[in-house]
């Protein structure tokens, strides 16, 4: 398919309007609904067409042999509209707020053989297409298929050349509308020879009717005649399932901190003062354990920039993603506002990368660092360069599919500009900050010149073993919980718990807090002490059993298929798999120093 027109409103798009984004959505409990008086014109805009099991494959309405105004004018859209793929333009459709229209000519047409077997393409696809109508969505199929029999077997096409509008106003305010194809017989398609013209009239009716219900937001899930499920119901398994899993991962560290910790240092504590009063030789003589390690566990390890790198950066989604819950919560993000909450994570991404440079480089000095400027090119890096070149991939893929999910040169030298204007800079100057702020690491133990050989370790305490332990935990509580996730963003529902969301993603990070200690303190009881990659890995993992959940939802869960469709999930499975890494094992390594400090200032040494 090719693309028809170019919208010239999206270079009208500047970095102050992505500071005012938030405003855009409308605050809570205001809904961008405009006022009308009796007989006023009412604009439907066509947006975009696509497969209706793949969410993500969408390509402009025009784009199809359908009617279509002379010049082409497309509405100015806001950049979550743009990143959602929306691309709304003026219909040929004549709606006047208030009055009814019975049947009424849009167009006639004259199509060839090949624009018909388009369209055919498309009814055997499941196309849908989706109208706004004052920033209500209007959804319904291009056509109809049927399909019966064996023998013999019948596969009839056919296309809805009338569409019945109802829309439902309040006072001056349209509150609710909808399309319905219930009482018309679509135009047959089958049987044109391809030398012949088809010969197509599109008519249209509008009814209206007043409701008692005042808001949009108080119409009641079910009434709606939606074309897409529209809420979720509360989980209770998932959520049952995810609090028995804390309580035992809880139970289970306050055990080891408050009888095996304990008993460790008081046999510990007696040794060290049985020695002391002996003969006052080296205290490590007979020991072992956690103990013997004490010079060696606050050994910086190797590949430091990259760790702080990965710390800072996870940090940053660690705000981000409770930044974008609570706000959610807070009811800032309006449902009838297309792409709010991307255009919130883009901004809070630019404003949060002070964290991301603060946390970097006030870490990296600590531990001894001194390329600091080495450090916050890789922390600004770390994430952004693979999202870019994955992004690339997918935009060119879409692009080259004539998909309106590829985004305009226009938007991206926007997004470019809020990364080097904003993103940049902040996490230059968080660095700066970060560094100077930072205090020498103070280690409650003193740290020899020759590191101590470790000892050969079961194969139960592998680095593998530990990621698999420390990723699947996390991962099974919040497996079910994740596939209504899933079924969001990589489907139809809408998401509008976003208190068990917040809920979930407390309890994911208190489980991987808690499996990291556990699986830390098993790791120095061998006497190991490279403990601080094997903390980030070992919960971190968990982003790779996400992806692997992703690869199964693709194959069993869900109906999408389709180059576009495929690259455009895994493209972006990818790089949610790596968040994840990001976050939990910036929550694991930072659980796993608290309880080591803990540990060893408890621990009476020389």
């Amino acid at each position: 398919m090719t693309v028809v027109g170019n919208p010239r409103s999206w270079s009208c798009q500047w970095l102050p309007i992505l500071i005012l984004l938030l405003g855009t959505g409308h605050g809570p409990g205001v809904e961008g609904v405009t006022h009308y008086k009796a007989g006023d014109p009412v604009i439907l805009y066509v947006n975009k067409v696509g497969p209706y099991h793949n969410p993500q494959e969408t390509y402009h309405y025009y784009q199809l042999p359908v009617c279509c105004p002379e010049k082409i004018r497309h509405k100015s859209l806001s950049l979550g509209e743009v990143l959602d793929g929306d691309r709304m333009a003026e219909s040929l459709y004549e709606i006047r707020f208030r009055e009814n229209v019975e049947k009424r000519i849009l167009c006639h047409m004259q199509l060839s053989s090949a624009q018909v077997e388009q369209l055919r393409q498309a009814i055997e696809e499941l196309y849908y297409f989706e109208f706004v109508v004052d920033d209500l969505p209007i959804r319904g199929f291009v056509g109809y298929m049927e399909e019966s029999g064996f023998l013999p077997h019948s596969h009839k096409i056919g296309l809805w050349t009338h569409l019945d509008f109802h829309l439902e106003f309040h006072g001056d305010r349209i509150i609710f509308a909808n399309v319905s194809v219930r009482d018309v017989k679509p135009h047959s398609l089958d049987g044109l020879r391809p030398d012949e013209f088809l010969g197509l009239t599109h008519t249209y009716s509008v009814r209206w009717s007043e409701t008692s219900v005042e808001r949009r937001s108080d119409r009641r899930r079910g009434d709606d005649g939606g074309f897409f499920p529209r809420t979720l119901e509360i989980h209770w398994l998932s959520i049952i399932n995810s609090m028995v899993l804390v309580f035992l991962l809880v139970g289970f560290v306050a055990v080891i901190l408050m009888r095996v910790l304990r008993n460790d240092l008081a046999r510990y504590n007696l040794d060290e003062e049985t020695t002391s009063a002996g003969s006052g030789d080296d205290f490590d003589q007979g020991d072992n354990g956690w103990k013997i390690i004490h010079t060696d566990v606050f050994r910086f390890p190797p590949y430091r920039g990259l760790l702080c790198a990965v710390l800072g950066v996870g940090a940053q989604f660690l705000a981000l993603g409770t930044g974008i819950i609570v706000m959610a919560l807070l009811g800032m993000f309006n449902v009838h506002r297309h792409g709010a909450i991307n255009s919130a994570a883009i901004l809070l991404y630019a404003l949060t990368c002070c964290i991301s440079g603060y946390v970097s480089s006030h870490f990296y000095r600590q531990i001894g660092g001194e390329r600091w400027v080495w450090n916050i090119i890789l922390t600004t890096s770390l994430f952004s360069v693979p999202f870019f070149l994955t992004w690339s991939v997918v935009n060119s893929v879409h692009w080259a599919n004539g998909s309106t999910q590829a985004l305009p040169a226009t938007t991206i030298l926007l997004l470019l500009t809020v990364w080097l204007l904003v993103g940049f800079p902040l996490t230059v100057i968080g660095g700066i900050f970060g560094k100077n702020n930072a205090s020498p690491f103070d280690a409650p133990c003193r740290t020899k010149n020759i590191a101590r050989e470790i000892p050969p370790q079961p194969w139960y305490k592998s680095t593998v073993i530990h990621m698999t332990v420390g990723g699947f935990l996390p991962f099974s509580a919040i497996s079910v919980e994740l596939y209504y996730i899933f079924a969001t963003v990589w489907g139809r529902e809408q998401y509008t718990l976003y208190g068990i969301l917040f809920f979930v993603f407390a309890i994911l990070l208190s489980v991987g807090a808690c499996i990291s200690i556990a699986l830390t303190y098993f790791q120095l009881s061998g006497e190991d002490y490279r403990w601080w990659w094997r903390s980030v890995l070992s919960v971190g993992s968990t982003g790779l059993f996400i992806f692997l959940y992703s690869v199964f939802y693709y194959a069993r869960r869900s109906n999408m298929s389709g180059a576009v469709q495929t690259v455009e999930f895994f493209g972006y499975s990818l790089p949610t798999g790596y968040v994840f890494f990001l976050m939990l094992g910036t929550i694991s390594f930072f659980s796993s120093l608290k309880f080591i400090r803990y540990i060893y200032v408890n621990l009476k040494m020389d």
